[in-house]
């Protein structure tokens, strides 16, 4: 499924988001950089990365969730990996949906920066973390398509959310539908 805003198009698809063919991969990290749900991006990717993510570690100190850092591809077929901080999912008051957008928000800047054209999200805090699919699929396409309307001069021209579970492609693949059907 897909559907274009100003210039860009948004696609949601199954795959292996460590083969997906764009600029930017983007990685669910966790707070403390050292792996974790990232695990695919960082063993695909090789030492390179690790090596990034020890001097970002050796700066910081980590990344607050809602954010997100950036460092090479190493052996992945893109330029750059963002590593994404999503929130933990506590039941939704202590302020989860924000900071899921921020996390989408943050990725969108940073591959901005480089004037990607390309980025590939996976659905975010929804594994480990334990964020409601459906819910999170709202929040990313939402984040995403507030922040193209935003920019339309934006380099980005493909964004694609590339899922490895089925049920995370299918409500990604209703918002753009839902979206589709109103325009």
């Amino acid at each position: 499924m897909t559907i274009q805003i100003n210039s860009t198009l948004l696609e949601a698809l199954q795959g292996d988001l460590t083969q997906a063919e764009a600029d930017i991969l983007v990685s669910a990290a966790n707070s403390s950089l050292k792996g974790g749900t990232d695990g695919a991006i960082l063993h695909a990717g090789g030492i390179a990365i690790h090596d990034e993510l020890t001097l970002v570690r050796n700066e910081r100190g980590g990344c607050d969730p809602g954010d997100a850092v950036m460092t090479t591809a190493g052996k992945l077929p893109a330029a750059y990996v963002i590593h994404a901080v999503g929130p933990i999912w506590q039941g939704g008051g202590t302020g989860e949906d924000k900071l899921l957008e921020s996390c989408y928000g943050r990725s969108m800047e940073l591959a901005e920066e480089k004037s990607a054209t390309s980025i590939a999200f996976p659905a975010l805090s929804t594994g480990l973390c334990g964020f409601p699919k459906d819910r999170a699929a709202a929040i990313a396409f939402a984040a995403v398509s507030d922040y193209l309307k935003s920019h339309p001069d934006t380099s980005i021209r493909r964004v694609s959310f590339v899922c490895s579970d089925e049920e995370d492609c299918r409500e990604l693949g209703k918002q753009i539908k839902l979206a589709y059907t109103s325009s």
